[in-house]
């Protein structure tokens, strides 16, 4: 059993979501174990609090990250470092981090020369999930398997805010439409189609996101789409909440629907299913962990035609670069899983 453990997983919300799952295996079996993560600083605040862990935030976006993160770590060395981020940038940044055994991703994975910032890598596999080949670190330190959690705590502040709020919405949906780029995110019209459904049913829909603009763009383009009745009765909470707001409303709502977003993996961290809407990336890959089964994906179909090949036969992580295969997605698709997923 390792006695000191560094994990250098700075983003983005998606992944952090998935390396805290192998971050509370490390804690729940090796509760003597001191655990330090050197994280971004937006994603820091999602997980903040998790129990038997020091947090130390690198805001990369500062010239001086690097410096900053030295001056952190104060020269302490570990026993082991968990490098979980393969860009160049995190491999400079953990390159003053001092550890025994520097354990990286295996061949297949790195890239941006991140094998010569380790000394061992996890096991090759084919065709894993991120969360899966997260895991795998804690199996290469001969952490015990556990049951999985991700236990990222909410207080109680924010659970009392999102319990006032679904006390006014009634049964919910959450509808989180923006992913990091544009061409990733479904259709307005597909969106606003969704809305219309949900409140045919009784369904209050909730559209929550971030303060970018990609976020706000995507939101005021659905409820462009949206009669004066439906704009009464949906709440768009866009750029309003905290992420642990939104982490503690998701604990609450039926279902999520998101594109590949982080926000999907936050639902999943709490146990909400989630229907995920793919196109780019392949869903087995970077699906909600949980409720894979209900996405709504055109990715095969995609690669085929860009590739001439099944994905099957492509590196896996191939992406689809077509701008417009998001517009694939059909509403009805989607309604069928919303559907199944909330019983009506």
């Amino acid at each position: 059993m390792s006695q000191s453990i560094c994990i250098m997983r700075l983003s983005a919300i998606g992944d952090v979501c998935h390396a805290a799952a192998m971050v509370t295996r490390i804690t729940q079996a090796w509760p003597d174990t001191k655990v330090t993560w050197v994280i971004g600083k937006i994603e820091h605040q999602l997980v903040k609090g998790m129990h038997n862990v020091e947090f130390i935030v690198c805001d990369k976006a500062q010239p001086d990250a690097r410096t900053q993160l030295k001056k952190a770590l104060g020269g302490r060395e570990f026993d082991v470092l968990l490098l979980m981020q393969v860009a160049l940038r995190a491999n400079w940044f953990a390159s003053v981090i001092k550890a025994k055994r520097r354990i990286g991703f295996d061949w297949a994975r790195s890239k941006e020369g991140h094998w010569l910032f380790t000394n061992e890598r996890i096991a090759a596999t084919k065709h894993t999930h991120v969360l899966d080949g997260f895991m795998q670190f804690a199996d290469k330190i001969g952490v015990p398997a556990m049951e999985l959690d991700w236990a990222i705590p909410i207080d109680a502040q924010d659970r009392e805010w999102a319990q006032q709020q679904a006390n006014q919405f009634g049964r919910f949906v959450i509808i989180a439409p923006a992913a990091s780029k544009a061409m990733r995110n479904w259709t307005a019209a597909g969106y606003a189609n969704i809305i219309a459904q949900l409140i045919e049913h009784n369904i209050t829909p909730v559209i929550c996101g971030g303060p970018g603009p990609v976020d706000a763009d995507i939101t005021q383009n659905i409820l462009a789409l949206c009669s004066h009745k439906q704009h009464s009765k949906l709440q768009n909470l866009v750029g309003i909440t905290s992420l642990k707001q939104m982490l503690a409303l998701m604990a609450l709502a039926d279902c999520v629907v998101a594109p590949d977003t982080g926000p999907a993996h936050m639902a999943t961290t709490v146990r909400t299913p989630v229907v995920g809407l793919y196109a780019h990336s392949n869903p087995l890959r970077t699906g909600p962990y949980l409720t894979i089964n209900q996405t709504v994906s055109v990715y095969e179909e995609a690669i085929q035609q860009e590739f001439g090949q099944s994905w099957q036969q492509l590196p896996w992580g191939t992406r689809a670069k077509g701008k417009d295969w998001m517009s694939h997605l059909k509403s009805a698709m989607v309604w069928d899983n919303i559907a199944t997923l909330i019983h009506i």
